[in-house]
């Protein structure tokens, strides 16, 4: 009767764990747990004999005393992805768990279902931060400091980059009909790029970059201007200045070799030019080219700096780095989401609300960037789902009702024959 009950109370259990499973089967990160058991103490009613002389040995007799439930096993499986679009959701391809801390307590979670609280802290829905490495100023991570919550400032901006350098690329093609200046000098029409350029304040100023190629002097025709045309240009700058009058900076003058593939300084220009607001900006020449094409020259400039930016969008990287995208078209980045793996997952212990503590036998966490160091990589505006399988759940299920019943039924037998005792009559 006793081994029963102790089969009921075994698989009552079964019944309970199968039935969280089924309960979470849409549980965000939800790992499933499995149910194993193993007899219990037996009674020996005889013991095992040596064999001697011209006799074999014997086997020991026990009875057994019932089932108890061994262990009650997590399953660390991959549950699946289901993408949601929001840009907090974060789902771990691969091992390890997010680091999130409340108060003083750190705790372990799969499931990456965050969202902001009013300071712009990424947050669990029970309000634990979530830790990683937050960004300096210039945006540089350094993921040997301790780790800390991660912040998503709405208020942030980026300082003015003044413009240090910029680029002119493309052809000059000294084959186009040369016209006459106002001193009568045969030259061929400027051929002009821009690109903007900006001060520490952030103050934008639009630079026009002009190249004339010389012409042969005032006496020749036309014709001999054209065929006199050398590949010779003089460089010159213009931009309007805060008050409004236009301003114009000598940039010298350039040449090309025979092959026409590379621009060669020929005068004492000085560069960089003293641009917009006093800006001191290296003009880069020297990927233009001479070649002889159809007349026309095809030119493009670009130049580095930018202007005050407020932020407007953000994005996590698989690499767990948090970017941010501003206003000024420049990205920067915020932080970075911190991971922990450990040597044994299954001695993690469940504390409600998909979060784990760690236990005297999962290992001591081992923090670092997502993909680094066998730690899954991070896949944004996406969750990890629960891993439970209903198809073996319901399977389980059956067989812990049936292992219930059959029980159930020893416990009817022993009462029946119990029952048979007290009615024998003397």
């Amino acid at each position: 009767m006793f081994s029963g009950v102790s089969g009921l109370r075994s698989h009552q259990t079964m019944m309970d764990v199968v039935g969280n499973n089924i309960a979470n089967v849409n549980t965000t990160g939800y790992k499933s747990s499995t149910v194993v058991f193993a007899d219990t103490l037996s009674q020996l009613t005889k013991a095992a004999g040596a064999p001697q002389n011209d006799n074999g040995g014997t086997n020991p007799s026990q009875v057994g005393l019932g089932v108890r439930v061994n262990t009650i096993a997590q399953n660390f499986q991959q549950g699946s992805a289901q993408s949601t679009g929001k840009a907090t959701d974060l789902m771990l391809n691969g091992d390890g768990m997010f680091v999130v801390k409340q108060g003083e307590n750190t705790m372990y979670t799969r499931a990456g279902a965050f969202s902001l609280d009013k300071d712009g802290y990424l947050t669990t829905p029970e309000g634990a931060y979530v830790q990683g490495w937050q960004a300096d100023n210039g945006g540089t991570i350094n993921v040997n400091q301790p780790t800390g919550q991660l912040r998503i400032p709405a208020d942030s901006v980026m300082p003015a980059e003044p413009t240090a350098a910029s680029f002119v690329k493309g052809n000059l093609d000294n084959s186009a009909d040369p016209v006459k200046d106002l001193t009568g000098t045969w030259k061929t029409p400027a051929v002009t790029t821009a690109f903007d350029s900006y001060d520490a304040q952030g103050t934008r100023t639009r630079i026009t970059v002009s190249f004339i190629n010389t012409g042969p002097g005032s006496t020749a025709s036309a014709a001999e201007a054209k065929s006199a045309a050398t590949d010779e240009w003089t460089v010159g700058y213009s931009w309007v200045d805060a008050a409004g009058a236009t301003q114009t900076a000598d940039g010298g003058t350039i040449s090309f070799d025979p092959a026409a593939n590379y621009a060669i300084d020929v005068s004492a220009a000085p560069n960089p030019v003293a641009l917009s607001n006093g800006q001191a900006t290296v003009v880069d020449l020297t990927s233009l080219t001479g070649l002889v094409g159809n007349g026309k020259s095809n030119l493009s400039a670009t130049a580095d700096g930018a202007a005050i930016g407020t932020l407007e969008s953000f994005t996590f990287g698989a690499d767990g780095i948090l970017s941010g995208s501003y206003s000024n078209g420049l990205k920067r980045n915020l932080g970075q989401v911190a991971v922990a793996t450990f040597n044994n997952y299954a001695g993690l212990q469940k504390a409600g609300g998909s979060l784990f503590n760690v236990s005297v036998n999962s290992g001591t966490p081992n923090v670092g960037i997502p993909g680094a160091a066998g730690r899954g990589t991070l896949g944004a505006g996406q969750l990890e789902m629960s891993n439970v399988d209903l198809s073996t759940e319901f399977t389980n299920l059956i067989l812990a009702q049936r292992g219930f019943q059959a029980n159930s039924k020893i416990i009817t037998a022993s009462d029946e024959i119990l029952q048979d005792v007290i009615n024998i009559k003397r």
